[in-house]
């Protein structure tokens, strides 16, 4: 059984190794728009100076507010902080005009290149992989319900303890990542184990924030999914699992509805099984 102990260190690592692949992501920025740079800073400072006004913030509060600040750089926990309480904000308003597939946060444990199948794949999984067994499929389609042939289906989770491969020691490189072409008829087919639920880092300046909100680290069991097709825009997503712990109280703050699934026992006999479609809009 896995202990807290083990759970904090783990996750410790793993925000580290999230926070190396953030600062090697490809980025583009164009010239800078100094009247929009003005405009959202200048908002951004009025509504921090209200907080300080409406709870009469103490220079020890002051204080103690620059020095954690400066521990989230040393720690490298930005991407982590941000990821964990902003995005969910910025994915919001970059996604309030779509009309098919819901998207949520990807989160920072993303690496493309995938093994890739056609229309159905067993996910890589090391020899008794820990979990019970999971069939997820479902058809990627226009919005009017036309199967799209050729769309990618990129699916990547945690393991029954938590971990993520890549980002947790131990865990083969592909462990619980693969990606799917569809055919004509638009399917996928995924084999794999329901993941678990796993808590943020802890032990750093992240932790320590949470820790002094009195707030909860975990995150509640999930899939991560980005979905796409030739002239459709791409949706990066995350589905949920109903009555699944955390789920009402993520404290990444994005479960929406429309992403908890609801399995049923597998016509298989073994394990959970679910359908989930995934209808894309035009790329604008």
């Amino acid at each position: 059984m896995t202990t807290t102990e083990d759970v904090t260190a783990t996750a410790a690592a793993s925000g580290r190794s999230a926070t190396e692949a953030f600062t090697q992501k490809a980025r583009t920025g164009g010239p800078i728009d100094h009247a929009r740079v003005g405009a959202i800073a200048t908002d951004a400072l009025a509504a921090l100076h209200d907080v300080i006004r409406k709870h009469q913030v103490t220079y020890d509060e002051y204080d103690a507010l620059k020095a954690w600040l400066i521990r989230v750089g040393d720690d490298g926990e930005w991407p982590l902080f941000l990821d964990v309480f902003v995005e969910h904000v910025v994915e919001e308003v970059a996604n309030a005009d779509r009309r098919g597939a819901i998207g949520t946060i990807e989160g920072p444990y993303y690496k493309p290149g995938a093994p890739e199948s056609v229309s159905e794949q067993t996910l890589p999984m090391r020899d008794g992989e820990a979990g019970t067994p999971f069939l997820f499929q479902g058809t990627v389609t226009d919005l009017d319900g036309a199967p799209l042939d050729g769309a990618l289906v990129e699916l990547w989770h945690a393991d029954d303890a938590g971990y993520y491969s890549q980002f947790a020691p131990g865990i083969p490189e592909w462990n619980l990542r693969g990606q799917i072409r569809t055919r004509a008829d638009g399917r996928f087919t995924f084999h794999t184990i329901q993941p678990a639920p796993y808590q943020i880092p802890t032990d750093g300046s992240t932790g320590a924030f949470v820790d002094a909100a009195g707030w909860h680290p975990w995150r509640p069991a999930h899939l991560h999914l980005k979905v796409s097709a030739p002239g459709k825009q791409l949706v990066t997503t995350q589905l949920y699992f109903d009555g699944g712990d955390y789920v009402a109280d993520d404290v990444a703050q994005a479960v929406k509805p429309e992403l908890v699934l609801h399995p049923t026992p597998a016509t298989s006999g073994t394990g959970n099984e679910v359908t989930y479609d995934f209808p894309l809009d035009p790329v604008a």
